[in-house]
């Protein structure tokens, strides 16, 4: 059975850093795509982050700040955000694309399975 759970997500002040650790059950994340999103209040989810083999994706509003890794021995997947701006508060979730290729363009329709979320809040 499927199972992804987030964690790492609280309160920040801006300009901190948090680190986000996504860790699966009943699969290996290292066959899969794996994908990072956050879905603000009354916003669409979007795609922050994504990793598929030897393919990476940090979406344009989070490059040079944020980074996604895989550690496949301990079969998760961390997104170390740093510079935190206000706009970044969100719920963010880890999600696995079973199909493949979802890491290119990080998007959340290419994705089918999600863990429940992790909230992150970024203020003063």
């Amino acid at each position: 059975q499927l199972q992804l759970v987030e964690s790492g997500g609280g309160l920040v002040q801006p300009g901190g850093s948090l680190r986000l650790s996504c860790a699966a059950s009943g699969f290996a994340m290292k066959d899969y795509d794996i994908g990072w999103f956050r879905q603000a209040p009354g916003k669409d989810r979007e795609g922050v982050a994504c990793i598929g083999g030897s393919t990476i994706t940090h979406v344009d509003s989070v490059k040079g700040r944020f980074t996604i890794s895989s550690d496949n021995a301990k079969n998760t997947v961390d997104l170390l955000m740093n510079s935190l701006k206000p706009e970044a508060s969100a719920v963010y979730y880890c999600a696995v694309d079973q199909s493949g290729g979802g890491s290119l363009y990080c998007r959340p329709s290419e994705y089918d399975y999600w863990g429940l979320g992790t909230q992150v809040i970024v203020s003063s």
